[in-house]
């Protein structure tokens, strides 16, 4: 998405140093640069796509969100699970070294160290696990901007539009009218085309 914001606002930059760079050249030039200018402008189609509206209502986004709160709740538990496990034998362990349960040093360390490598396996797994639903989270945003762009291409066929500008907030659009905003559209037509997994 972010991806997409960028190309975006490059080409809307790219856009408004073209026209400054048209209005910059001779004064005898500047009529004509400015007739040319509207002109093309005039015959320009853009509209634009409330991109948290989509997120937030796209079937295929709340399926994907979904299924990674799920994933991460699972990894929360299991490791809450182990964490307390572990916590469990250090606090025998202690009960042990206080009361001399151990009938040698070496016996008592043997103890300490398998306790430590557990430690060390616990934090191992927690840096994978995490490391894993960092690599799902990216590969699901790739899956959901394609999915998008692919549908865009599609319906931009017959609509003919020359922009389709994302919106998040007031970050790309300071003011357009109503009527250039296709979110319904685009939603309708994203959630026509996906069918949840569920109701597979």
């Amino acid at each position: 998405m972010k991806r997409l914001n960028y190309l975006v606002n490059g080409l809307a930059a790219l856009a408004l140093i073209v026209l400054f760079s048209q209005c910059a050249g001779k004064a005898d030039n500047q009529t004509t640069n400015a007739s040319a200018q509207a002109a093309g402008l005039s015959g320009m189609k853009i509209a634009y796509v409330e991109i948290d509206t989509l997120l937030a209502k796209y079937n295929y986004c709340v399926d994907l969100n979904e299924a990674m709160v799920k994933k991460s709740e699972n990894v929360r538990l299991t490791l809450n699970q182990k964490a307390k496990d572990l916590d469990r034998q250090k606090q025998e362990f202690q009960t042990k070294v206080q009361n001399n349960a151990y009938l040698t040093q070496e016996r008592a360390q043997q103890e300490y160290n398998r306790i430590a490598k557990l430690e060390q396996d616990l934090q191992n797994l927690g840096n994978k696990l995490q490391s894993e639903l960092m690599s799902e989270n990216e590969k699901n945003s790739l899956q959901l901007r394609d999915s998008i762009n692919a549908f865009l291409k599609e319906y931009n066929k017959a609509k003919g539009y020359s922009m389709i500008i994302s919106n998040t907030g007031f970050d790309n659009l300071l003011y357009a009218d109503s009527i250039y905003n296709i979110t319904r559209e685009i939603l309708d037509g994203l959630n026509a085309r996906y069918s949840s997994p569920a109701k597979k």
